[in-house]
């Protein structure tokens, strides 16, 4: 027995670490999202590990959550309460995902990892709970990660007293082009909560209403909370090629906004930028915004390995001196100039 649950703490230690990585690469600006799908296999051999143990992996991956109660751990307890289909265990992860300290976010990935038909009855369940925002936030999120309409469920749900459900809500109606609930998410563009009057605006430029949603995402990017990327890609696609990069060069000329308008420079798909994006990667303060514009438009830069650092200091004192002991990675100028070179996209 012993052996089994060392096997089984083996298997859900990878699948938590696995997934992790997984779930940050997905989240890099930009995304990562070739490097996050060749985990998937190897990610799938730890879960079938956990799969072979049956419901006796459960007290294993419960203890691996509360020796280490990250989001990779997360995601392995909802996985095996959802994969062995147990009514308790289920219940156990919600609640895990409720109080989680890092936010709900491998419940919700538990929940985009197994196929539709194995959670239909949690999520139905879920979705149409009156008594439990969370549940009916998880039950409008697993629709949203899986493409699923919940017919007149969603515009119940647009309405919903809970501020994440109706956030929710409105981004599941932009991804299944619902555009018969357009006058719905007009409506919310008034709502008192900022989060569910960004959501509206994303989801109006999404139906094809960009025109209404600008001014409001526009807003949102300037003001630099966690919806600032989300919002300036939008801004971005919505608005005439023109006027876009009108709007970028005014927010590029100041410097409360320079940063920002580095990143949406790398929105408007020119590769001919590259010159004038190397020149940015000299300045620190807008380094690391012009090495994900680089990545943006030119992807297959991610293949080399000398391009960017982890290390600021080897891009210069001016750079050790500005990000101190951060975390961050920074382009070498120099290398990525003689790559645009080597690729032709540069003239020598």
């Amino acid at each position: 027995m012993i052996i089994l649950e060392n096997i089984v703490g083996q298997h859900a230690e990878q699948a938590a670490s696995l997934w992790a990585q997984r779930d940050s690469l997905a989240l890099d600006d930009p995304p990562d999202l070739d490097a996050a799908a060749a985990i998937d296999d190897r990610l799938e051999i730890s879960l079938d590990g956990i799969r072979v143990a049956s419901r006796a992996a459960w007290p294993c991956v419960l203890a691996l959550h509360e020796a280490s109660p990250g989001k990779g751990e997360l995601f392995v307890v909802s996985w095996t309460a959802l994969e062995f289909e147990s009514a308790d265990h289920v219940a156990q992860a919600v609640e895990i995902g409720r109080n989680a300290i890092d936010g709900p976010g491998g419940l919700l990935g538990a929940l985009a990892w197994h196929p539709p038909r194995l959670i239909a009855p949690w999520v139905r369940a879920w979705i149409n709970d009156a008594r439990d925002p969370f549940k009916r936030f998880l039950g409008v999120s697993a629709c949203l990660e899986h493409r699923v309409d919940p017919k007149q469920m969603l515009s119940l749900r647009l309405r919903d007293p809970d501020t994440s459900v109706r956030a929710a809500s409105l981004r599941l109606v932009a991804k299944l082009g619902r555009a018969d609930l357009a006058g719905e998410v007009r409506n919310a563009g008034s709502d008192e909560d900022q989060q569910v009057r960004f959501w509206a605006a994303w989801a109006l430029s999404e139906l094809g209403s960009g025109d209404l949603a600008v001014p409001e995402l526009r807003r949102v990017a300037v003001r630099g909370d966690g919806n600032a990327l989300s919002a300036l890609r939008a801004a971005v696609k919505a608005t005439p090629m023109k006027e876009a990069r009108s709007w970028v060069g005014s927010l590029y000329t100041s410097p409360q906004s320079a940063s920002l308008g580095v990143r949406a420079a790398g929105m408007l798909g020119d590769r001919s930028l590259l010159p004038w994006l190397i020149e940015q990667m000299g300045n620190p303060a807008l380094a690391v915004t012009a090495g994900a514009s680089f990545l943006e438009l030119f992807p297959e830069a991610r293949q080399e390995s000398d391009l960017f650092t982890n290390n600021p200091g080897a891009a210069g004192l001016r750079f050790e001196e500005y990000f101190g002991d951060q975390a961050v990675s920074v382009p070498l100028a120099g290398k990525v100039l003689e790559w645009g070179q080597r690729q032709g996209h540069i003239k020598n």
